[in-house]
């Protein structure tokens, strides 16, 4: 656990909710009922009322694009007041420094029965590692675990097992590796002979793991009633926010965006860089 101390982060003294060292150990936590009834059907107007303002965004090819809808805070004051709610915060909060922010921030309406369209569908982790090593290389455990970027899924819709909720490998977020590229789609994956443990869960339950934990969603199952949630990203203070592509959003002159022409090492040196994980 972390906090500021005049300006830089310091080991945290005082205590801390089991959820956040349940996040930090395990790599995910399931934190129940953090909208009730009441506050569900209000985020679902709202987000109902971006999908059907705002069209789809192609950010990336392997997205179906009428799936999603970015930069949600931009475009709905629920889910601005949502990535404020304390009973989320107070748990990132003690792992990413309580002035981390939002770094991307999106809505998915995965419909009913469709086949998985887009990356996540396979094992990943969301960028990173961000302590990369040698899989031969242990961690000392007198360390905790550091976290750069915590994703939280708050549902809108119930997420049962025939949907394909997300599905982790509890603790790989501490192996310093992504996962195998020749067992991306392979369910028997396990971590230290750890398997996949699903994570269903129920509409205004938030469910919260380290970006760096072995994840995807899972195979869909017949009676899949597709999946409706909002996702934020919380990151350390020093990570770029991503809600908008490089792109659109930047700190260049249009002269220097013009001296980099088509060198595409020259673009992302001064930031300019294709979407990728957080993009979208």
């Amino acid at each position: 656990m972390l906090t500021r101390n005049g300006g830089y982060l310091a080991p945290r003294t005082d205590p801390s909710p089991e959820a956040s060292r349940h996040l930090q150990e395990e790599g995910f936590v399931v934190l129940p009922k953090v909208l009730d009834a009441d506050g569900v059907a209000a985020l679902r107007k709202d987000v109902d009322r971006v999908f059907e303002h705002y069209p789809p965004d192609q950010r990336r090819p392997d997205m179906a694009a009428d799936e999603f809808r970015y930069e949600m805070l931009n475009r709905s004051p629920a889910v601005q007041e949502l990535v404020g709610h304390r009973s989320i915060l107070d748990v990132v909060e003690p792992l990413v420094g309580e002035d981390c922010h939002i770094i991307a921030n999106s809505a998915w309406r995965n419909p009913a029965g469709r086949e998985i369209t887009h990356g996540g569908g396979t094992w990943h982790c969301d960028a990173g590692p961000h302590i990369p090593r040698s899989a031969d290389v242990g961690w000392d455990d007198r360390i905790p675990y550091p976290i750069f970027v915590i994703a939280v899924h708050v549902l809108i819709d119930p997420m049962p097992i025939e949907c394909g909720p997300t599905g982790v490998i509890p603790r790989s977020h501490m192996s310093g590796q992504a996962p195998p590229s020749d067992r991306r789609d392979d369910m028997t994956l396990t971590y230290n002979d750890t398997p996949v443990l699903p994570l269903p869960a129920e509409a205004g339950d938030v469910v919260a793991f380290v970006s760096d934990v072995w994840h995807r969603r899972l195979p869909t199952q017949p009676g899949d009633p597709g999946r409706y949630f909002v996702q934020i990203h919380y990151g350390r203070r020093d990570i770029a926010q991503r809600l908008q592509p490089t792109a659109d959003a930047n700190q260049l002159s249009a002269e220097a965006i013009d001296r980099a022409g088509d060198d595409q090492r020259a673009k992302t040196l001064i930031g300019l860089h294709d979407p990728f994980f957080y993009d979208g």
